[in-house]
């Protein structure tokens, strides 16, 4: 119980710490409000709802790191049930008699039931606290986790480099420490005190035994001590929470109750609907960001979960997601009191928050968001930079740049002449429709890579052939066809994306179809999730999805038996991740009779290419390891162990891009003879007999 000068004094600190921490918030409200308007939010109170409930769970939490996640799920339910215990707290401190520490004072029934179970759970969670704070500080200070560094060459805040990550986590973590630790202490000499000990705080009971040998004088002051330490201290950190990576204790759920509505391959537009006509695209200040994008910085753990799944970091480039909303986090910090005024500061992106090169490092993978715990979307922030750096006319890379200048004369960024696009039908063996001249159900959506590239025409024209033995109805618009602009998008380029989208709508408009069929999961996400917007809305299929259709309705035949084989799959990113198209490639390997093996980074971990993003477009090969050797010499781990008498080893495709991104890497790893990569389409034409076997390697190549 306090006195009277006790209760002023905390009374007083409430109403000072309080209200400039009040102030603290406002500024942050008024800062994330000043960037740039983003898409309306639908059903808001719903998704928050259900973000609380998994945020409640740490079901985001434990999409990874299975271990870590454990500890921070300790410190989540003990701090979380603190609330509480630090209002129980507050009772017991200005309400006569009013105490929880016995049980409700031995109180039966309902209220000692309830005070017993309060006790119990409050115990055990206060011990779990510390060994998950204990786990985190160790890790932090005592281990050399690399998963909390960033490559050479990333761009990181002073605020950052100088310490204030490692600063800002001592004062998080002793604050924790010292707060749970003094309210358990509390809890054990209030039983040392009483001469007793408590089944429902075994651990409090355990502990009081220390301080049998305290006089009654001694144990009284150590629990009023240890009173004011345990509630006084979330007084006085209150303010510094505004600006600490805690705060997104609160942030995080609104975070995830706002995230972006729509399928997870539609960008937010370049420059907000109703904006004015001179609003440039994209962004180059922090505050050109929508708001949206402003919110992540405060929700971010600083847990580098998304810098672990980047293929540019694990390249060694100087990319990192998690570097980025750090900066912002730093850059807000140390400008707070401007912006949150609502006055003009200089903070421009390319200089304070990401490299030049870190931007044109990322592969657009998506990898980063699907892993964030709290919802963040870095990529997105790319992308808007990107798209202001293109507007500006920034220098950007001079494959890229050649790219899109093809793309942008012939529609295609080969390079080629548009009349040539349908050249390989000519040679595919079957007649192939012109669907601008005679009605289909299926428009094959053919693309560019799997129109030109040399290495993948064959695996085009053998889906031709499987189409037509299976008698299915389809055509292509021929010359008409343009490049769908998925990728032209993610560069930034989205003026040009937009003139794509026109064209490709105009040959449309020629052709009669119900359906859309692709074999490239690039342009099968565009036209699936962003071409709607523009008016065409049409069912959009993998031809995975579609041959797998066809084998369960018998229309295709399985007559051999692929066992003889050893496979693993790779799920391509604008597949997999994006449109969360797993099941049928894996079905048809299984109908196939393939023996099959899961790499471990599979389905939604699976690891990019390094082909998205406009990456396959680089003028010039970044130093490192490539993404795609690292997946070959995965898959070579995975098989290997397996091999036991398998013929040949296949890492199994189904991306047009990934053909030829897989092709090299086998090479360049220096795996050629080990490992075949196969389209999915060359093993179901194997299995349905429509094909001699390829041309692989012998078993005495296969690896034991």
């Amino acid at each position: 119980m306090l006195s009277l000068a006790e209760e002023i004094a905390f009374i007083l600190l409430v109403v000072v710490l309080g209200g400039l921490t009040a102030v603290g918030f406002r500024g942050i409200f008024a800062l994330v409000r000043s960037g740039r308007a983003a898409p309306p939010r639908e059903d808001v109170p719903r998704r928050l709802m259900s973000a609380l409930v998994d945020v409640g769970l740490q079901r985001p939490i434990f999409r990874a790191r299975p271990v870590l996640s454990t500890f921070h799920a300790f410190i989540f339910f003990g701090f979380s049930f603190y609330f509480l215990v630090n209002v129980a707290d507050l009772f017991e401190g200005f309400i006569p008699g009013f105490t929880l520490a016995y049980g409700a004072n031995g109180a039966g029934g309902l209220i000692g039931g309830i005070a017993n179970l309060f006790n119990l759970v409050a115990d055990i969670l206060s011990v779990l606290t510390l060994v998950g704070m204990v786990a985190f500080l160790v890790r932090r200070f005592g281990m050399n986790d690399k998963r909390l560094s960033f490559n050479q060459g990333v761009l990181l805040h002073p605020g950052v480099t100088a310490g204030g990550v490692r600063r800002d986590s001592a004062i998080v973590g002793t604050f924790i420490m010292l707060h749970v630790g003094s309210r358990f202490l509390g809890q054990a000499l209030r039983l040392a005190e009483a001469g007793r000990a408590d089944p429902f705080m075994p651990f409090a009971s355990l502990t009081s035994l220390a301080f049998g040998g305290l006089s009654e004088g001694a144990l009284s002051l150590g629990v009023h001590l240890t009173w004011w330490t345990a509630i006084g201290l979330i007084v006085c950190f209150l303010p510094y929470f505004v600006f600490s990576k805690h705060i997104h204790l609160m942030v995080a759920p609104l975070n995830l109750g706002l995230i972006k509505p729509g399928p997870r391959g539609l960008l937010d537009p370049a420059v907000p609907k109703g904006a004015p006509d001179d609003m440039a695209p994209g962004a180059a200040q922090v505050q050109d960001l929508g708001w949206p994008r402003l919110l992540d910085a405060y929700a971010c753990i600083m847990c580098n979960r998304c810098q672990e799944v980047c293929p540019a970091h694990g390249s060694g480039r100087p990319l990192s997601p998690a570097a980025l909303e750090v900066n912002k986090r730093y850059l807000f910090n140390q400008n707070f009191r401007a912006l949150a005024k609502g006055e003009q500061v200089e903070l421009p992106l390319l200089a304070m928050a990401i490299s030049p090169e870190a931007v044109w490092s990322c592969t657009t993978c998506y990898a980063c968001v699907r892993v964030c715990p709290v919802g963040n979307e870095p990529m997105a922030d790319i992308v808007d930079i990107r798209r202001r750096m293109i507007y500006d006319t920034a220098e950007i890379d001079s494959g890229i740049q050649g790219a899109l200048e093809g793309i942008g004369k012939n529609g295609n960024w080969f390079g080629k002449a548009a009349r040539t696009r349908a050249r390989w039908a000519k040679d595919a063996g079957v007649p192939i429709k012109d669907a601008t001249k005679e009605p289909v159900e299926y428009l094959w959506f053919v693309g560019d890579t799997a129109s030109f590239d040399q290495r993948v025409v064959p695996l085009t024209q053998k889906v031709a052939r499987v189409l037509s033995h299976a008698g299915v109805d389809f055509g292509i618009l021929n010359n008409e066809e343009r490049n769908a602009g998925n990728d032209v998008r993610r560069v930034g380029e989205e003026g040009l994306f937009e003139m794509l989208v026109e064209q490709n709508m105009k040959a449309f408009g020629k052709a009669q179809f119900k359906q859309i069929i692709t074999t490239d999961p690039h342009s099968l996400n565009t036209l699936r999730n962003e071409y709607p917007q523009f008016g065409a809305e049409y069912p959009v299929h993998h031809y995975t999805a579609v041959l797998l259709e066809l084998l369960e309705a018998g229309k295709l035949q399985v007559t051999e038996k692929l066992g003889r084989y050893l496979a693993t799959y790779h799920d391509p990113c604008y597949l997999g991740r994006y449109n969360q198209g797993y099941e049928p490639p894996r079905r048809l390997l299984e109908l196939a009779g393939l023996r099959f093996a899961e790499m471990p980074r599979n389905r939604e971990n699976s690891y990019c290419c390094g082909a998205g993003g406009g990456q396959i477009w680089l003028g010039s090969t970044p130093a490192g390891e490539r993404p795609a050797e690292s997946r070959i010499r995965e898959a070579l781990a995975t098989l290997g162990p397996l091999a036991g008498d398998a013929e040949q080893l296949l890492f199994v495709v189904s991306c047009p891009k990934d053909v030829v991104m897989y092709t090299d890497a086998v090479k360049t790893s220096g795996n050629e003879g080990k490992i075949v990569v196969r389209d999915i389409i060359e093993v179901l034409e194997e299995a349905l007999g429509l094909a001699e076997p390829a041309g692989l390697p012998d078993a005495a190549q296969v690896p034991a």
